[in-house]
């Protein structure tokens, strides 16, 4: 299985407070993603994730205890270089967005799609702003605070976008 996650930002006592994250401390909240990604995630599925992984120095140590094949896209507070993030446990990491499946584009910050594009955008960044909507047919955001701090799968991506067409 294929998932998607951004905005993770472990380790990062600033992000909980600036977006009002429901845990205790930043102790709490690393445990849950944690937990949480384990719990979808299997050794041999794929995880994409669009941006902001964060763990301020302790990458090696986090990324060591969660499940799955990761790849990174690179978000603004991914500051590292790409070589770090690969030591550190990445398969790849991607400075640009880069093209899944022929048709999705995955990035951390939200790209202009229009319905005569043939294209649709997979993203993180924006977190919980309400400017974005969580999805449409032609994007999803996956920011950890619009799936429940749990990496999302494809295939619930697509069956998201799918029954919101046939409704």
């Amino acid at each position: 299985m294929v998932y998607f996650i951004a905005d993770t930002h472990f380790g990062e006592e600033n992000i909980r407070l600036y977006e009002n994250r429901p845990f205790v401390d930043i102790t709490e909240m690393d445990n849950v993603l944690q937990k949480r990604w384990n719990s979808r995630v299997n050794q041999q599925d794929t995880i994409y994730v669009l941006g902001d992984f964060g763990a301020n120095g302790q990458e090696k140590e986090i990324l060591a205890q969660l499940n799955g094949r990761k790849f990174l896209v690179k978000g603004n507070h991914d500051i590292q270089t790409n070589q770090y993030y690969r030591d550190c446990g990445f398969i790849e990491v991607y400075d640009y967005p880069i093209i899944f499946k022929d048709f999705w584009i995955l990035s951390h910050e939200p790209l202009y799609v229009n319905t005569n594009m043939p294209y649709a955008n997979i993203f993180g960044h924006v977190h919980n702003s309400p400017i974005f909507k969580t999805y449409s047919n032609q994007h999803y955001c996956v920011s950890v605070e619009r799936t429940q701090y749990a990496p999302i799968s494809f295939d619930e991506i697509i069956m998201t976008i799918q029954k919101s067409n046939n409704s």
